[in-house]
């Protein structure tokens, strides 16, 4: 019987990337029908929204779905689509693999590192209010000195429950792959109450795995030092919104870059499944961009869906053409202007090559 999917095609590179992501999944073997829906900047002018009700009533009916990256605008316009959507469905974990593959540049090797992402909570809830508006000048009343008059303001909030199911997923995880060890990340020697409280919430879960999983505290700072000196040493780390954002494009950094990052966003009962990096909207149409970690979501969507074969033949393939650097896209080839460089597609077709030759 064929997995119901929802396919989001974004915007930007999306289309093209996505378009690839299908058809190597199907390569698989695995059985797909596929919802597809549209998303993004492209489709505001029609449906005067990035985010159409459609998209999400067909997530809520399969319970998951692919999505290509979607533009967010900076500082003005609409808000994240993707957040949006991490909101809407109660999607609260962000689980973000960062590990080395043979034949990608990077200063390091042998990086295998997860991030897991609080992804409803934080300075990511929305909660803001503009300079001079009468809320944030209520809270600069409250301050007692602390915030000047001519600052906006957003609100950082933290709760027990949320604390409670992120790092309960982070332990989840390792058990369920073999993983060693969890560290919680936070700046609670600063902030006392908010990040306090998920130490305080991290330290008694973990008791609960006691004998299964190791478990540690690193604050933010000192944990981005750590990752660079000696990314051997950590495992599974668990962190709020704002620290999992930044923490997790550090540590595709560590691994080549987010062109070989992917994601997945898991609720209660739905998953939505979606490479790390954004929309490049200036290589739109133009078939040249990687689609490494919009394939490797779909590896992490197998995986989810318990197709542990037809997962470990596609991250193999995936693997096997990075490592032999021929059917490799621009940002793969040690000179970036290689005349051999292929396309997202024919890189998608090289990898499909890959799993029918076994």
């Amino acid at each position: 019987m064929a997995y119901q999917v929802t396919l989001i095609r974004g915007d930007g590179t999306g289309p093209e990337l996505v378009e690839a992501t299908r058809r190597v999944l199907e390569g698989t073997g695995v059985a797909f029908e596929w919802d597809v829906v549209e998303a993004g900047v492209d489709i505001m002018e029609t449906a005067g929204t990035p985010l159409p009700d459609n998209v999400l009533a067909s997530i809520r009916k399969n319970k998951i779905a692919l999505k290509g990256p979607i533009t967010t605008p900076i500082g003005t316009g609409f808000r994240s689509v993707n957040v949006a959507l991490r909101k809407e469905l109660d999607l609260y974990a962000c689980i973000r693999p960062c590990k080395s593959y043979v034949g990608v540049r990077s200063r390091y090797s042998d990086v295998d590192l997860v991030i897991v992402r609080e992804n409803t909570e934080d300075l990511y809830a929305g909660v803001e209010y503009p300079v001079d508006s009468a809320e944030a000048g209520q809270i600069i009343g409250m301050a007692n000195g602390k915030i000047r008059q001519d600052s906006a303001i957003s609100i950082k909030p933290i709760s027990r429950t949320g604390s409670r199911q992120i790092v309960k997923a982070a332990f989840d995880y390792a058990v369920e792959n073999g993983r060693k060890k969890v560290t919680a990340v936070a700046k609670a020697n600063i902030m006392k109450y908010t990040d306090g409280l998920f130490y305080e919430i991290a330290r008694e879960v973990a008791k609960d795995y006691e004998g299964q999983v190791e478990y540690d505290e690193w604050l933010v700072d000192a944990m981005c030092m750590q990752l660079v000196q000696k990314p051997e040493n950590y495992d599974v780390l668990v962190m709020e919104n704002l620290y999992g954002d930044i923490l997790s494009d550090l540590c595709a950094g560590l691994v080549g870059g987010l062109g070989v990052a992917p994601g997945a966003n898991i609720g209660v009962d739905m998953a939505l499944f979606e490479a790390t990096h954004g929309s490049a909207p200036k290589y739109k149409n133009q078939n040249k961009v990687n689609p490494t970690a919009l394939i490797l979501s779909g590896y992490l969507m197998l995986k989810y869906l318990k197709e542990n074969e037809a997962a470990a033949r596609l991250e193999k393939a995936v693997a096997d053409v990075i490592a032999e650097g021929k059917n490799v896209t621009y940002d793969m080839k040690a000179d970036r202007n290689d005349p051999t460089a292929v396309g997202t597609a024919e890189m998608a077709d090289a990898i499909i090559a890959k799993m029918q030759a076994g």
